[in-house]
């Protein structure tokens, strides 16, 4: 049985273990659920046996991870897609059309793809609606509706659907696609990017102007440099919109005879045509390292090859035994047999070579690694094409003419002309979160290693957590090797160290030998300046990148949870001129307050001393006003009542409810701290929002801490002078900081949650949503 760490036999276990509907299991060990995959990829193959038994040793010991749905879907019997990527067709630009593309995603959603829109097909606000006398209420209003279905469809699993929205740098509505996630919780179940052309780029370096246009009309001239900072600017107060090189996406596409691409899947590793899909897989860079930290340790590029050959046949045979959400899907699919083959593990594999991520050698590996998967991959292709024949749309002589097959190497280019090719395109590096932390917790796909080490809180049968150290594989090994007290080298290095130059110089190494486009989060310090994070952006132009996200902590997204061994006390509000002074909480009471009669409530005084706040809660249209009213006993300040208030009606029945609740326990006195812990306890299963840059889990939460803040001002409750106590226990299991880069998981509440790859993953446990 293959041997992994408990987080990973939980997430095998909640995502990729077959069980039947009645809830028994069918895959006993992982080696089953290889079984079971290797079996189903083989059955396309004229000799089944013996290509079961060569796709399960290419499964083993988590060599080569085939994607989520793949591992999840194939041989369950069923009706789910095995693909990822989607990108639906062109949205015309008329009600019918705009509807039956609404319901098309749906049903796409429902099989659970993530599906890519571009919305510039539609009029500009404000634009004539000829024949029925009114003006258009533009894209981003399509937009709102789409994002409403895709809050109320699960995709298959318990993943939520991901979209991605495009918009051409020349749209009427540019600006306000742009600025649409300043709007708290507008969109949020879109990533949004903006269609950067050639032309706009050139526009800007010489400081030119730029036409906004639709249907031939020009609406609009602005100065590029503007419409570039305002880009900018958004994506670096809220994180979006990203940046897709569109013109050079098309210019390199290997199809570029027979499509245009306009749009991309959700996390952007997946340019595709009008209803375009394709497949994931990745190559575990970090198991096949063959004499880890020794000097000439390395990966034997022979076996790599052979592996990636495997792998590529592996991918090819899905696209015979999938299911497809739409016809439209499936011919695209079977008439281009796109597959996208990448990596994982990378990071883990640079450390072992004892290299350090976006240095010099590091370079010189990925490159040199990359360059043997892309070889071996078109090669096998070109093989595959001799025994299967090529993709349907192959035209020999156009698609060796194609800039990107113009690069490869002569003797790939010798086996195309001569056999054709199976797959059109190959290669594609996606995220690889929940599969990496699976595969024995490596690094994700090209990324950085995340955290060596963070303390995970694991839920137990009985309600209560346990405590679990999860650590990184590399680092994991190394202390193996060579114990607990050993210095970590230099070359471990962590996203949170590094530069953003580092990030952008490994994924333009990567970008030269991978035909699609990759999925990678550029990390920047909140503390970079604007030009230099502009500056960011041009490099990866510059770089030959097809694109470029970024993530800096802010407000919207939220600010990565730092872990300090002391914090200020939050401000006191201003209480009424008659109030008595806060008095200071005895250090000898074990209590917060006078032991009383738990049957006898208190008597309510003719006036009490309190304070009103307000608070915004991004969902509602109306504030909410919180009032605490205290009492004084024995010398001391007590809250004694609660009222809450609000015009939205919505709220009412539970607030009424919360009122009395809440101040029938104030009034029997004692300690009564515990309300605010509960409260604050609350999850609200659609998500919380974030405050003040902080992540509050929900609208009782956020009543739970303006409870806390009073209590804290009124002397009734110390103020939280040092970390709170889950990070608190953390920074005593593993040091301070080994959570500092987390933040709290709207599923699980735990501090787990990190942003790599356009993605937010727990890894606490299952949540994942790309968006």
């Amino acid at each position: 049985m293959t041997q992994i760490a408990p987080v990973s036999q939980q997430i095998w276990d909640m995502k990729y273990r077959l069980k039947t509907a009645d809830g028994r299991i069918a895959d006993r060990t992982v080696a089953d659920t290889w079984r079971r995959v290797s079996r189903a990829l083989a059955r396309p193959e004229a000799e089944p046996e013996v290509w079961e038994e060569a796709f399960f040793k290419a499964m083993e010991n988590f060599k080569f991870l085939p994607a989520g749905r793949i591992i999840s879907g194939a041989g369950a019997d069923r009706r789910v897609t095995l693909f990822n990527c989607f990108v639906m067709g062109d949205i015309p630009d008329d009600m019918a059309g705009i509807f039956e593309n609404l319901k098309e995603a749906a049903l796409t959603m429902q099989q659970g793809g993530g599906i890519g829109y571009d919305f510039s097909t539609l009029r500009p606000k404000g634009a004539p609606v000829k024949g029925v006398g009114a003006d258009a209420s533009g894209p981003l209003s399509f937009m709102d509706v789409w994002d409403a279905m895709c809050r109320t469809i699960m995709s298959a699993g318990s993943r939520r659907g991901a979209m991605m929205a495009v918009m051409r740098c020349n749209h009427p509505d540019i600006e306000a696609f742009i600025a649409a996630k300043s709007e708290p919780g507008r969109l949020r179940m879109f990533n949004l990017s903006v269609l950067i052309t050639d032309a706009f780029m050139t526009a800007v370096r010489e400081d030119g102007s730029w036409e906004l246009s639709f249907g031939g009309v020009v609406y609009k001239s602005v100065r590029a440099r503007d419409l570039w900072d305002r880009i900018m600017r958004a994506t670096y107060a809220y994180a979006e919109p990203g940046v897709i090189f569109i013109d050079r996406i098309n210019e390199r596409n290997n199809l570029a005879y027979c499509e245009t691409i306009h749009a991309t899947n959700p996390c952007g590793e997946q340019p595709l045509p009008p209803y375009g899909t394709c497949l994931l897989g990745s190559i575990n860079l970090a198991r096949l390292v063959e004499r880890p930290f020794e000097p000439d340790a390395g990966i034997d590029e022979t076996k790599l090859a052979d592996l990636v050959a495997t792998a590529v046949r592996m991918l090819d045979n899905v696209i015979e035994i999938s299911g497809y959400p739409l016809t439209q899907h499936e011919h695209e699919a079977h008439a281009k047999r796109r597959i996208g083959l990448g990596i994982t593990g990378l990071a883990d594999a640079l450390i072992l070579c004892s290299a350090r991520y976006g240095g010099q050698q590091a370079v010189q590996l990925t490159e040199r690694w990359l360059h043997v998967i892309m070889r071996a991959a078109y090669l096998s292709s070109a093989a595959l094409a001799a025994e299967k024949d090529p993709f349907p749309l192959f035209d020999r002589e156009r698609y060796l003419a194609g800039p990107t097959v113009q690069a490869l190497p002569a003797d790939v280019r010798d086996a195309i002309a001569k056999n054709g090719i199976r797959n059109a395109l190959l290669t594609s590096v996606a995220p690889t979160g929940t599969i990496s932390l699976f595969a024995d917790n490596v690094s994700s796909g090209l990324e950085p290693v995340f955290s060596f080490r963070y303390v995970r809180h694991v839920l137990q049968p009985d309600g209560s957590r346990r405590e679990e150290e999860v650590t990184d594989y590399a680092y994991r090994l190394f202390r193996r090797l060579h114990g607990d007290g050993a210095p970590l080298p230099d070359y471990f290095v962590d996203a949170q160290s590094l530069s953003p130059h580092d990030h952008l110089i490994m994924q333009a190494a990567v970008q030269k030998y991978v035909d699609s486009s990759i999925s990678k989060t550029i990390n920047c310090p909140e503390s970079i300046s604007f030009d230099d994070f502009k500056d960011v952006y041009v490099q990866a132009y510059a770089l030959g990148c097809k694109g470029c996200t970024t993530y800096r902590p802010n407000d919207v997204t939220g600010a990565v949870l730092e872990v300090r061994p002391s914090r200020e006390a939050p401000a006191q509000p201003e209480l009424p001129l008659d109030a008595p002074p806060p008095a200071p909480r005895p250090k000898d009471l074990g209590d917060s307050g006078a032991i009383v009669q738990m049957f006898r409530p208190l008597d309510r005084p003719e006036a009490l001393p309190g304070q009103t706040y307000k608070v915004r809660w991004p969902e509602s249209d109306h504030a909410i006003y919180i009032t605490l009213n205290d009492i004084v006993q024995d010398g001391r300040r007590r809250p004694f009542e609660v009222f809450i208030n609000s015009k939205n009606m919505e709220h009412y029945a539970w607030t009424v409810a919360l009122t009395r609740m809440i101040s029938a326990v104030f009034r029997r006195g004692g300690d009564v701290s515990f309300v605010v812990e509960e409260l604050k306890a609350v999850f609200d299963p659609r998500g919380g929002q974030w405050m003040g840059g902080r992540y509050v889990p929900s609208l009782l939460a956020a009543i739970g801490e303006v409870i806390e803040r009073h209590m804290v001002a009124i002397g009734f409750m110390p103020a939280r002078g040092g970390p709170a106590p889950a990070a608190e226990a953390v920074r005593k299991a593993v040091g301070d900081g080994a959570n500092s880069r987390f933040r709290q998981c709207p599923k699980c509440g735990q501090l787990a949650l990190i942003r790599q790859e356009g993605c937010d993953t727990c890894t606490s446990c299952d949540y994942s949503k790309c968006g």
